[in-house]
């Protein structure tokens, strides 16, 4: 009986033990991974330069499984937001930034999220499982397929948490980036994490040198802990510790995600704290317009004085930032909105 495989879980070495043990050329693997990472056919039959006989056998013996989009939203100012099915039922979120002059996708790796951050829909939904890196990769294919052009960026920054699924994540960007599959540039790949620890110890010693930006949100452990549970396993002197760690072994710059929640972390002291605390590290620091969820209606957008007030003492300490516009508001672009609605019906 045939060994049967899933196209997406192989890398470029699977493909090609695959090919040898079936008496092919070796660089069949190749012509593959061209037809499926640049060119977006998921069907074998209509890889025109295999033999019939090979689109056969890879037909009854390689499965191609991508996601099933059920729903699609399209914003205001071009934001996408794709809801997607997997084969045992889970569902997840997949989002397309457009920045004018270049996208960036920004995609899940796993189905919901076991932390439980208090302004999050996603956590709010609870934690389902880790999804595989076939069922990554499907996200960003199906999307550029979508898309009818390339994807210029990918950020790990959708449902779940990256760095407690690295293995699988791991995988998916060396496909992405591997020249003879999506050919995606190390620049244009960035993790986005709550603070794991040992994951960004991980990333720092990555072969493939990774963009990191950590979901900061409070500049001190008292206020983290309560917005983030995760900082009670991961405080803030073992988390700065890890992103110097980083910081010196990449010599890549870090960016920190801050959302403004009203009278919650929005005081121009905690501005003073996130400099004492980011000290020597010379971070971006990202400032988001907090998106209200369902889950937590008590928690509110910052108002434009005290973005305003933020936003000077920032100046002042000489740190570098960006006031981001809100992006796909108008179709619940947060993580976690569009599945928690889907699963409420």
């Amino acid at each position: 009986m045939n060994e049967i495989y899933d196209a997406l879980e192989l890398s470029l070495n699977d493909w090609q033990i695959l090919f040898t043990n079936w008496g092919e050329a070796k660089f069949r693997a190749g012509q593959v991974c061209q037809w499926i990472y640049s060119k977006k056919v998921f069907s074998y039959h209509d890889m025109s330069n295999l033999s019939k006989t090979l689109r056969d056998k890879l037909s009854g013996n390689v499965l191609m499984t991508l996601p099933i989009l059920i729903k699609q939203q399209t914003s205001r100012d071009g934001t996408r937001k794709f809801l997607w099915q997997l084969g045992d039922g889970a569902r997840i979120e997949s989002v397309l930034l457009n920045h004018g002059g270049h996208k960036t996708a920004c995609i899940s790796s796993q189905a919901g999220c076991p932390l439980g951050c208090v302004f999050c829909e996603t956590g709010a939904n609870g934690f389902t499982r880790n999804l595989t890196r076939g069922e990554i990769l499907g996200q960003f294919l199906m999307m550029e397929k979508i898309n009818g052009s390339d994807i210029n960026n990918v950020v790990f920054m959708g449902m779940g948490e990256p760095l407690l699924n690295e293995g699988a994540v791991f995988s998916a960007i060396r496909s992405l980036n591997d020249k003879a599959m999506r050919n995606l540039g190390a620049r244009h790949i960035t993790i986005s994490t709550s603070g794991i620890v040992p994951g960004i110890e991980d990333l720092a010693d990555f072969e493939v040198p990774l963009r990191l930006s950590l979901s900061l949100h409070a500049p001190n452990d008292a206020l983290r802990s309560k917005l983030m549970p995760v900082n009670r396993q991961y405080p803030l002197q073992k988390l700065t510790g890890a992103l110097k760690h980083y910081r010196e072994r990449t010599g890549e710059r870090i960016t920190i995600e801050y959302a403004l929640i009203d009278r919650v972390n929005d005081e121009p002291e905690y501005a003073y704290e996130m400099a004492a605390l980011l000290d020597g590290l010379e971070p971006y620091v990202n400032l988001i317009p907090f998106n209200p969820i369902p889950s937590r209606p008590e928690l509110g957008r910052s108002g434009d004085s005290r973005v305003r007030a933020f936003c000077s003492a920032l100046s002042e300490l000489k740190i570098e930032y960006e006031l981001r516009k809100e992006r796909g508001g108008d179709i619940m672009a947060a993580c976690g909105q569009l599945a928690g609605a889907s699963l409420a019906k």
